[in-house]
């Protein structure tokens, strides 16, 4: 199976899917769900320092024998290390926790307002130290973006935000691809909420694959990166089981249909 992947600014390439690790926080269950998605095919994980399971992933990759050159490992800054003195010593312990010398993405978990100019200069000072391969953003608006250049040296090479067919920012991706920052869509199966629409059943039923696999697909053929998030083995291995088909303009079109601005998660759009 050959994953598709998305060129970073940085002339790097991110696999269009990956492994999510929110709320994984038993030790067990992690490691385990992280061998499951090796063994389906995953390369690509996605943690963070709020996360609290850096070190489980960092133990489950060394254990599986897979060489770090074929992974892509994605961390996070947490808003509480954002502040100047902290955010360097931080990433240093998530290196250690994840038992690298490199990430290949890393990026600041939130547009804190008081904060995020500050700690994307230390961001560009980890990107020149070679110690994250590419640095980017996550939950930041068209506004924070916008805001960014001229000040800084580093355009974000990514930007990580809620996204799904229920909540398509058309406005943010098109912003993102004219810039060159890579969109990756977290919780993109909207956990579970749409699972009877119609017309996403009727979508499947046409394919041969589940309402869950078309809600990923989209993505894909989206120009996204979509991140996936399971405990359960099947489940896992349904989640990247999406490659042998592709939705056709018609399938696009109804399901542009369904977006709604419809949120699960905490909504950046009023943060100054």
């Amino acid at each position: 199976m050959k994953i598709p992947e998305l060129k970073l600014n940085t002339g790097a390439k991110i696999p269009q899917i990956g492994f999510g690790l929110w709320q994984n926080t038993d030790e067990q269950e992690c490691k385990s769900a992280v061998k499951w998605a090796l063994e389906a095919g995953f390369r690509h994980f996605d943690t963070a320092q709020i996360y609290g399971n850096e070190q489980f992933l960092g133990d489950a990759l060394k254990e599986s024998g897979v060489p770090r050159e074929e992974l892509f490992i994605t961390t996070k800054i947490w808003n509480d290390n954002m502040i100047g003195t902290r955010l360097i010593p931080s990433f240093e312990e998530s290196l250690k926790k994840l038992q690298m010398d490199y990430v290949d993405l890393l990026l600041l978990h939130f547009p804190v307002t008081e904060r995020r100019d500050g700690a994307w200069r230390k961001m560009e000072q980890i990107y020149s130290s070679g110690k994250a391969k590419a640095i980017g953003v996550s939950n930041y608006t068209l506004k924070h973006l916008k805001e960014m250049p001229g000040q800084f040296n580093v355009t974000p090479a990514a930007n990580q935000v809620e996204m799904s067919v229920v909540l398509q920012q058309p406005e943010l991706v098109e912003y993102c691809k004219a810039n060159g920052i890579v969109v990756e869509a977290y919780t993109p199966l909207v956990e579970g909420q749409f699972f009877d629409d119609p017309i996403l059943k009727e979508i499947a039923q046409k394919h041969g694959k589940s309402v869950p696999q078309i809600m990923l697909r989209w993505c894909i053929d989206y120009g996204v990166v979509a991140l996936t998030k399971s405990t359960h083995k099947d489940r896992i291995q349904q989640n990247i089981d999406i490659f042998d088909f592709k939705l056709d303009e018609e399938d696009m079109k109804k399901l542009k249909a369904l977006d709604k601005g419809y949120r699960v998660n905490w909504n950046p759009t009023n943060v100054p």
